[in-house]
This record gives structure tokens, sequence and C-alpha cells, in this order.
């Protein structure tokens, strides 16, 4: 029996490249975001190119906690098994603090991290019920040091999603539970969230990021930095440079 992948935030960028690559190999597709357009013009992709892959669809906020337990609900009694959810949904708008821009550097926040929770939670609750599944929880290699200017609240928010997904793992460790999970730090893979940004260094096209990607999740690592080659190396680097060249990155 085929597998099925939880999305959220799988409208576009990265989210929508792990769609494609998942179904690619053969799982059964769960995926939400807050245009649902979008994700319609996705599955038709899809399945056009995988007809066997099953693949539902659901409008989600994931900014709505309520909804997102909703949702998630909604996806487990329809495939009556999820195998995997993967916390994609983010955002990256903000500036430097003290600027005028707290609405957006808070949605940041509030967008990956608080509703991350709220992911994490609805899929916990779903996965202790099944006594197995694995959590997957998308951050960044920015999680690492703090970063300027509109990067601040970001890195911020994505470090507080490694921690959280390490007090996960801990404390089902703890429990010697069956429940996997991970968390994965891309570098910097090119999608809608970052297309405006110009002469990054290390930048990858999105499909080859998203493979290294997809490789690291089916691995099932507890962390991982990918592409692997820079960022391994660089995650070395970047936590014990001095801040002034760490900030060059931001």
């Amino acid at each position: 029996m085929a597998k099925t992948i939880l999305i959220t935030g799988a409208s576009s960028g990265l989210g929508a490249e792990m769609a494609r690559q998942f179904a690619a190999k053969g799982y059964n597709l769960a995926l939400c975001a807050r245009r649902v357009e979008r994700l319609e013009e996705l599955k038709r992709d899809i399945q056009a190119s995988n007809p066997s892959v099953k693949v539902t669809l659901k409008a989600l906020d994931v900014t709505d906690s309520d909804a997102v337990f909703r949702v998630f609900a909604a996806f487990k009694e329809e495939f009556e098994h999820l195998d995997r959810v993967i916390v994609n949904a983010g955002m990256g708008k903000g500036g430097s603090l003290g600027t005028g821009l707290f609405q957006y550097n808070k949605a940041t926040i509030e967008t990956n991290l608080v509703a991350a929770l709220a992911q994490c939670e609805a899929a916990l609750e779903i996965f202790r019920a099944q006594q197995s599944g694995h959590l997957v929880t998308i951050s960044s290699m920015s999680a690492l040091r703090g970063m300027p200017r509109a990067m601040t609240a970001y890195a911020a928010s994505k470090a507080g999603l490694v921690n959280l997904t390490e007090g996960i793992r801990a404390d089902l460790l703890r429990a010697k539970s069956p429940i996997k999970v991970s968390c994965i730090m891309p570098g910097f893979i090119r999608s809608e969230l970052n297309e405006k940004v110009k002469n990054t260094p290390f930048m990858v096209d999105t499909v080859p990021g998203v493979q290294a990607m997809v490789r690291a999740i089916e691995k099932e690592k507890p962390q991982a930095y990918v592409p692997s080659w820079p960022w391994t190396i660089m995650g070395f680097l970047m936590k014990r440079l001095p801040l002034k060249v760490v900030m060059k990155l931001g």
C-alpha cells in the first residue's frame, strides 16, 4: 500500500516541488495551502505524470490553529493513515527592528513558529493514536545564528523551530515512541520566497535543492543540512565564526 504524506504550504516553492518529487516516488499526497487554485493546478500537473497517485487538497491558513487541527483530522479520516507530515508553510517578510515593520516581523514569527507549533501538535495527536508516523519540520540554515535586516525575525523563528523539533524528539525518545522526528535545514534554494534575491553564494535551483531535501527526509535523519555540500561545512563554520562575518550571509 502506498504511503501518504501531508505537506503544508504546498501551493508553491519548496512545498510544491516536494509534492512533485514524492508523487514521482509513488506516495499519495495530502496537500494544503491558502491558495487552493494553485493547489488544483499542482494536482493536475502531478496526476498527469503520476495517474496512480491519490492527491487530496484542502484550503488551510496555518495561522488559524483551529483549522490546522480540523484539516489534519480530515486528511487522516480520508486516508485512514498518515505516514509523514511535513511542516513546510512559512514566510519571510520583515525588516530591521525599530523601523516601523513590527507587523511584518510579528507575522513571520507567528507563521514560522506559532503556526508550526499547531501543526506539530495536530500531527503528533494523529501519530500518537496510530503509534507510528514521521514528523518533518522545514527550518533553515539561518537558524544557526542571528541575521540582520529582513532576516532577523525569520532567523529567530527558524531557530525556535529547530529547538521545538529537538524537544519533540527528546520527549518521544524518553517515551521510547516509534514516532520519528526530523528537522531539515535548507541552505539557499531558489523558491518564490527568495526569487528577488540576487548574487547569493551557493544558491541552487529548486529541483536539485529539493532532491537533496527529499533524500534527507526519506533517510529520516534527526537533522540535516541540505544540500549537504557546502552546507554541512558552512553549518560548522557558522556556529564558530564571528558575527560580523556570519551576518554577511543575511
